[in-house]
């Protein structure tokens, strides 16, 4: 039986101060695999540098040059962690049976690659890294994550909790979820959606290793509301019914006002007035805004423009085609 192919496909970003950690504990990770001939030696990995602006990319180049193991790819420009990610996968399905997705701070823990690997041999598509516990992060930071998973549960969309971008996806998940052709993929809402067999793997996320986080709070706002509005309409839904709400409140209040008037207790109610023009300034102003990010997404959408350009593909598609099994 001809052993898996590998590839893990690691999304880099101004990761100059831990990137040679991580391309030493991946690759001492692909070595025992291949020592216990759990994959192939064509496996390797393929490190993706979205548009950095230090040496991240000299790096991933030197490392092309002398280590076998190693593959890079650069984007002409920073395209943002799901394009860069998306790119890897293309590529890499290419000359792969699977694929590792993992960020390049080493938060993720390596050592349960292997398990990766064990509950793919036994026939599972996708397997999702998830976290154990959120130990390690911030009460604030592990408060709003919680929030947001039960947001994203009551707007209809069915997402892993505690995974973020840490999978293992086969040959096949890969190429049907590439036929998914919205310009703004959230990869965490179509992965589920493939529907094929999937299993978790939990683990201990570490703090990490060097360097500062790619994804401060406004980052995290903006990720956020591209996964609401990418899969589910119930915001737009939640302020018909708010206009429907309100407008049986004024029914009530134009009544309250004319009895008022009839009986001739009519007096300046500037608070009463204040307040409600603020109240229902702010919800107008808020759903103008939300109606505006989705017909943003058409706008996106309808141009049709590449998800991410390569400006160098340093790929080494080891064999050929014929080599490459899928399920």
């Amino acid at each position: 039986m001809q052993k898996t192919i590998l590839t893990i496909a690691v999304p880099c970003f101004n990761e100059e101060e831990v990137f040679d950690q991580t391309m030493e504990n991946l690759r001492t990770v692909l070595c025992d695999l291949m020592g216990e001939n759990l994959i192939s030696e064509q496996s390797q990995l393929l490190f993706i540098d979205d548009g950095s602006k230090d040496s991240t990319w000299e790096k991933i180049e030197n490392a092309t040059l002398f280590d076998p193991l190693v593959s890079g790819m650069k984007l002409s420009r920073n395209f943002g962690h799901q394009r860069a990610l998306l790119a890897g996968l293309e590529e890499a399905v290419k000359f792969s049976d699977c694929v590792i997705s993992i960020d390049a701070d080493l938060q993720d823990d390596t050592g349960v690659i292997r398990e990766f690997i064990i509950q793919y041999l036994q026939g599972n598509e996708i397997v999702y890294g998830v976290r154990s516990k959120r130990n390690t992060d911030t009460f604030f930071k592990r408060n709003t994550a919680q929030g947001f998973y039960r947001l994203m549960e009551k707007m209809g969309l069915s997402l892993v909790y505690n995974h973020a971008d840490y999978r293992l996806l086969s040959k096949r998940a890969i190429e049907e979820m590439l036929r998914f052709k919205e310009s703004n993929m959230f990869l965490r809402g179509v992965v589920p959606l493939l529907g094929f067999k999937s299993t978790k793997v939990y683990y201990e996320r570490k703090a990490r290793a060097a360097g500062e986080s790619k994804y401060p709070f406004r980052k995290m706002i903006a990720f956020a509301l591209d996964g609401i509005t990418s899969f589910s309409v119930k915001p737009i839904r939640l302020i018909t019914m708010l206009g429907f709400l309100f407008s049986v409140i004024s029914v009530f209040a134009g009544i309250y006002a004319l009895v008022q008037n009839f009986m001739g207790h009519t007096e300046s109610g500037w608070t009463s007035l204040m307040i409600s023009v603020w109240l229902l300034g702010g919800l107008m102003l808020m759903s103008i805004g939300l109606i505006g990010e989705y017909i943003g997404k058409i706008y996106e959408e309808v141009k049709q423009r590449p998800r991410y350009i390569i400006e160098s593909n340093l790929c080494k598609k080891v064999g050929n085609k014929s080599k490459v099994h899928s399920r």
